[in-house]
């Protein structure tokens, strides 16, 4: 028998972070309900996201895109009422964020936009960071449960907001890797150590938490996903179309994309972003002029 006072929660998309954020919700002491297009070995996966908002107060989504979180919303708002509060979290367009907004406030429920920064690792840590646009009211009523998966909680303003800076901030983390590919294959052609980048760029005001977490997998070859090439593919896509549409030219975003979309057809789509790095690598790179790295 289920014990009412139990907060129920939903959890809808069960991928590299949805799948961690609700199990940091299961040790939160809260009753967890999940649902994704690939049925996975959950506990109370449920059959439809309908289902989910049959049970469940809150609602947090991770699906891929936004058209996916359109088509889940809208299958769920006639199970829909005052009582919910739908998240976001998925990086989407703005126009899908608005338009999934409006269906959830025209049957009367909560909705905030609250995409994420923090991959694979900070989602087993519950040290993501979530950026979050909507009512402050309905940010103060599901700050808990956002706080079962993060370590800082940004408010920045209204619905579509949060999605744009996420939009950004990708961006910067997308071209960070490409220049840094590109300067790990210009290090390894001249025949050089590639550790010794490492060392240099720790020394050097260009280093950053990306470029201390990515390099030392892309010089070993390691490119096990935790934010996959095809999701910043698609992110970047979104800040391009976006900066099409308000006249911002983004040269840097639409060459590092390009890359993206070739890398991609390779077949690393699934492989972490920073398989950029792997054009510029050959075998035999950690050993260079017979010095082992």
């Amino acid at each position: 028998m289920q014990n009412d006072k139990v907060e129920k929660v939903g959890v809808i998309g069960l991928g590299i972070i949805g799948s961690r954020v609700a199990e940091a919700l299961r040790e939160s002491g809260r009753q967890v309900y999940v649902w994704s297009r690939t049925p996975k070995p959950e506990p109370n996966f449920l059959s439809s996201p309908g289902e989910i908002a049959e049970l469940a107060d809150t609602i947090q989504i991770f699906v891929s895109n936004g058209e996916a979180l359109v088509e889940v919303v809208t299958a769920m708002k006639d199970s829909l009422s005052k009582r919910h509060t739908v998240i976001n979290s998925c990086t989407a367009d703005p126009d899908s964020v608005v338009e999934a907004y409006q269906i959830v406030k025209n049957v009367g429920a909560s909705f905030l936009d609250a995409p994420f920064t923090g991959s694979k690792a900070a989602a087993e840590k519950g040290a993501l960071v979530y950026y979050v646009g909507g009512d402050p009211a309905a940010l103060d009523a599901a700050r808990s449960l956002l706080e079962a998966s993060s370590k800082e909680i940004l408010y920045v303003g209204r619905v579509g907001e949060a999605t744009v800076l996420k939009l950004a901030t990708n961006m910067i983390s997308a071209a960070t890797v490409e220049v840094l590919s590109e300067a790990l294959g210009l290090v390894t052609a001249a025949g050089i150590n590639p550790a010794k980048l490492s060392d240099a760029i720790a020394q050097n005001a260009c280093s950053s938490t990306l470029t201390g977490m990515k390099l030392p997998t892309m010089i070993t070859g390691d490119y096990e996903p935790h934010f996959s090439l095809k999701h910043m593919f698609k992110d970047a896509q979104y800040a391009l179309s976006l900066g099409k549409r308000l006249g911002i030219e983004l040269p840097a975003l639409s060459t590092t994309a390009s890359v993206m979309f070739r890398t991609m057809q390779k077949g690393h789509g699934d492989d972490d972003y920073s398989v950029l790095a792997a054009k510029y690598q050959k075998k035999g790179a950690a050993e260079v002029k017979g010095e082992k790295s």
